[in-house]
């Protein structure tokens, strides 16, 4: 009996432990669709890291998930901070006035100009406090904030720190 009891505690204890993990800290994200093309493909699957949105860690570069609406959650790459302005002229990406060099995309893509104020819903050159502009990377092929508008911080999930599957394509860095 006194075994027995020892096992209820050792998985009780387990289950406290995978609420917390799961609930602050990280969690298993599948991807779906090809958006993020040549980073991530269809079934990917991530670890995504949701305490760097509690410490305001979200940086130019990163690629995040967030919600969406209620029923979906997307995955995409931040573009702009708030206070930034971004423009993308002649298929070059401008943050704050300078040049951005985007070695995550493909050769080949195109991206329509736009820039902060034309931003679904944006008054303003600059983009809010609390909101972040998202691209994917398979830019003619995604619904971003050139459809979607900002993303405000509390719809983020959080950072994607690792690609566990493909085997074959285990990586930790998207940003760069």
């Amino acid at each position: 009996m006194k075994k027995l009891f020892e096992w209820a505690i050792a998985i009780i204890i387990a289950l406290v432990l995978l609420f917390i993990v799961r609930t602050f800290l990280f969690i298993g994200y599948i991807v779906d669709g090809d958006s993020m093309e040549p980073t991530f493909h269809d079934e990917d699957r991530l670890i995504v890291n949701k305490l760097v949105k509690n410490i305001g860690q979200i940086d130019n570069g990163d690629v995040i998930v967030f919600h969406a609406n209620k029923e979906s959650d997307f995955i995409k790459r931040v573009i702009g901070l708030p206070g930034d302005t971004v423009e993308m002229k002649n298929n070059k990406l401008y943050i704050n006035g300078t040049q951005v060099n985007e070695r995550y995309l493909n050769d080949n893509i195109k991206t329509d100009d736009f820039s902060t104020r034309t931003i679904q819903g944006s008054k303003s050159d600059v983009i809010p406090n609390n909101e972040y502009l998202v691209l994917g990377d398979n830019r003619g092929n995604s619904r971003d904030s050139r459809e979607i508008g900002f993303v405000h911080e509390k719809d983020i999930v959080g950072e994607v720190n690792l690609r566990y599957y493909p085997f074959d394509k285990i990586d930790v860095n998207f940003d760069k």
